[in-house]
């Protein structure tokens, strides 16, 4: 399993603690296990799913990935997930008035808090995000790159995802062209969905 673009779940969740904490545990909590959370931490596991859904659906994140299938194959979805949340952060004052490093630590802090009903697989995961504060660094090159490089190492066969970064480097216009574009649609579909389970 591989889980990426946490930047972007954890910014959709705008400014509510438990939407949040839900959004970043989606992907670690499997079917009726949801019905162990409070209704403000399944709303936010409601939303990642929604998030997910909308995002594998769209047409120009289908342009992204398409750009990246003949090389990567199933892989390209999760490589345009890590592209997309470089963007996010190195675009980030576009879209935020909190600096970036700030809201890193502030979600860290929130994940404290909550740690005893962040899932036991999410925390050991945490520690390393914490530890090499992957949200921001996100924003580098080099912080992509290691993400990549440790995904491939995870996977079962030769998947070669380390090299993505020489196909973001190659194409870095026409992705951050495709990500400007897609990223309001997914934001309006967020609040949407935020304000309707209200």
């Amino acid at each position: 399993m591989f889980i990426v673009n946490f930047l972007a779940h954890i910014y959709l969740s705008r400014q509510d603690d438990l939407l949040k904490i839900g959004n970043f545990i989606g992907d670690f909590v499997k079917g009726r296990e949801i019905e162990d959370y409070s209704e403000e931490v399944q709303k936010g596991i409601r939303l990642h799913r929604e998030i997910d859904r909308f995002t594998d659906n769209h047409p120009v994140v289908l342009q992204s990935k398409k750009r990246l299938r003949p090389k990567y194959r199933h892989y390209a979805p999760v490589i345009v997930d890590v592209y997309y949340d470089h963007f996010l952060a190195s675009m980030w004052s576009d879209y935020s008035r909190q600096e970036l490093k700030q809201f890193t630590l502030d979600f860290y802090a929130l994940t404290e808090s909550h740690i005893d009903i962040i899932p036991a697989k999410a925390r050991h995961m945490l520690g390393y995000m914490k530890r090499d504060n992957w949200l921001y660094n996100y924003q580098f090159l080099e912080g992509i790159h290691r993400a990549l490089s440790g995904m491939s190492r995870r996977t079962s066969y030769n998947s070669h995802m380390e090299e993505s970064i020489v196909d973001l480097k190659e194409n870095y216009e026409a992705f951050k062209s495709e990500f400007v574009e897609f990223f309001p649609d997914l934001k309006l579909k967020s609040w949407d969905f935020i304000n309707s389970s209200l």
